[in-house]
């Protein structure tokens, strides 16, 4: 049989997602040996740019090269998926997008300086311009998570991840929720799969798994308000792994405010 040809591309981030690849070590001889990898620039020097049964794509689309270059890796791959939160929700420099201050922001940085040889665009996901066909969350994607992954991608099955949020996975760990102790948790908007490491060490949940799919963001700012938490720094802390999801919910949120 075929070796299921694999390509890995990476545009605006930290190349977090890339690097936690290559750190599964002790199974790194076995990946290359299951499958073709076509292009991985982190870890080879010939890359080629055909076809691919499977594209990883990690980082956020911030310019309209990126942009072009995502497209074409789309009309060449027979399945994308996203990895990590930057490709997957826009990550942190996706931020200010939210807030719907980048174009003031980046005004700001650059002036009126003009861009020829890259064209900056505000960061989104990049299923804000190609069909994506599944997602690995995280910042980075969790090692297990990845190998569990990549190998049902081998085997042509689709990843399985977890529909519910980081609190069930404090419950399995008999942690005492944060926010009993007004502690700023964004546990119950989280997508799980991270182990719950934050809040098992006292440290408040940030988000950076992405939101689940139920998050009921409202109820939980009106909560972390009733604990006497500023409005504004919710919104802060509730947009910095959210991306571009939570545009939709700070309009709403402001035409709350004005109805009132």
């Amino acid at each position: 049989m075929n070796k299921v040809k694999i390509g890995v591309y990476e545009l605006t981030g930290c190349a977090g997602d890339a690097l936690l690849i290559l750190d599964c070590e002790s199974e790194l001889v076995n990946i290359f040996a299951a499958a073709d990898i076509e292009a991985f620039l982190m870890a080879k020097s010939d890359n080629s740019h055909g076809p691919v049964d499977v594209a990883l794509v990690e980082g956020s689309v911030t310019t309209e090269e990126e942009k072009e270059e995502l497209l074409a890796i789309r009309q060449r791959a027979g399945i994308v998926v996203a990895i990590g939160n930057c490709a997957c929700e826009g990550g942190i420099q996706a931020a200010l997008t939210a807030s719907g201050t980048w174009s003031k922001e980046f005004k700001q940085v650059y002036k009126d300086l003009k861009h020829t040889n890259v064209r900056p665009l505000p960061s989104q996901p990049i299923d804000a311009f190609i069909k994506v066909d599944y997602y690995l969350p995280g910042c980075p994607i969790g090692q297990e998570q990845f190998l569990a992954a990549f190998t049902r991608l081998l085997a042509g099955h689709p990843p399985e991840l977890y529909r519910f949020p980081v609190c069930l996975e404090c419950k399995w760990h008999e942690n005492d929720c944060l926010l009993n102790r007004q502690i700023p948790c964004l546990g119950p908007l989280t997508k799980a799969g991270c182990g719950a490491i934050c809040p098992s060490h006292n440290l408040p949940c940030f988000g950076c798994w992405g939101p689940s799919e139920e998050a009921n963001r409202t109820a939980e700012f009106q909560l972390l308000q009733e604990k006497g938490f500023d409005p504004e720094s919710i919104k802060r802390k509730m947009a910095i792994y959210s991306g571009t999801t939570v545009v939709d919910f700070f309009k709403s949120l402001g035409k709350e405010k004005r109805s009132r």
